[in-house]
């Protein structure tokens, strides 16, 4: 079975967190892409979605599901995303696809929150995705050097621009065995809008694309 397959397993079992008649959320990257196309078959079912990316949104549109601002909603009854690694803890790499910040304000708002990844995204100890951080511009030189300077590891400007117009630099070289802190850490420095660990609210379920099916991991 190929990884695009188990991706495409993964999504249609989403299906069944769906919440109907409510509006909700929905992440970026190629298995979030998998559960959007999966979505659409069940469109009638809910009032809209709020996506964490333009491209999700637009997406979405072609689909003729309703996008919604994330401002014009009061609750979201569930936030579906993928992963670019998990712990056995739920805690979650995020932000491969530069998404990451929007990512995290929808998964806040979220009830719960279920993550959808093949089963090669499940590690024993995470660090060896890429952590990415997004950043003010002016402060991506300073940022990088805190982070190499207290954390460890080496931050590599990606060349990328977020959609709220904003800079990442991805650590190479963690071994991260205590995400709810280092996620904190990062996120008291100075210029940092967010980093790409989900810990602090990570995922309530975690369904993974296996050769034999979808194994479930729930907290």
């Amino acid at each position: 079975m190929t990884q695009d397959e188990m991706k495409f397993d993964v999504a249609q079992a989403a299906l069944k967190y769906v919440v109907k008649n409510t509006i909700i959320g929905v992440g970026t990257g190629s298995t979030a892409n998998f559960f959007i196309d999966a979505l659409a078959t069940m469109k009638d079912d809910i009032i809209g979605a709020v996506a964490s990316s333009v491209a999700t949104a637009e997406r979405l549109e072609s689909h003729g599901i309703k996008v919604f601002d994330l401002n014009e909603v009061e609750s979201i009854s569930v936030y579906i995303d993928g992963a670019d690694e998990s712990d056995d803890g739920l805690n979650l790499i995020k932000g491969g696809g530069g998404a990451l910040t929007r990512e995290k304000i929808v998964a806040a708002v979220a009830d719960s929150f279920v993550c959808i990844a093949d089963e090669s995204k499940l590690v024993g100890v995470m660090g060896e995705f890429p952590l990415p951080v997004e950043v003010i511009p002016m402060a991506a030189n300073y940022v990088k050097r805190i982070i190499e300077k207290d954390i460890g590891g080496q931050a590599i400007l990606r060349d990328f621009t977020t959609d709220n117009g904003n800079h990442i630099l991805d650590i190479q070289g963690l071994k991260i065995t205590d995400a709810k802190a280092l996620e904190t850490k990062l996120d008291g420095i100075v210029g940092v809008v967010t980093n790409g660990l989900f810990a602090n609210r990570g995922a309530n379920v975690l369904l993974l694309g296996t050769p034999n099916g979808v194994k479930v991991v729930s907290a």
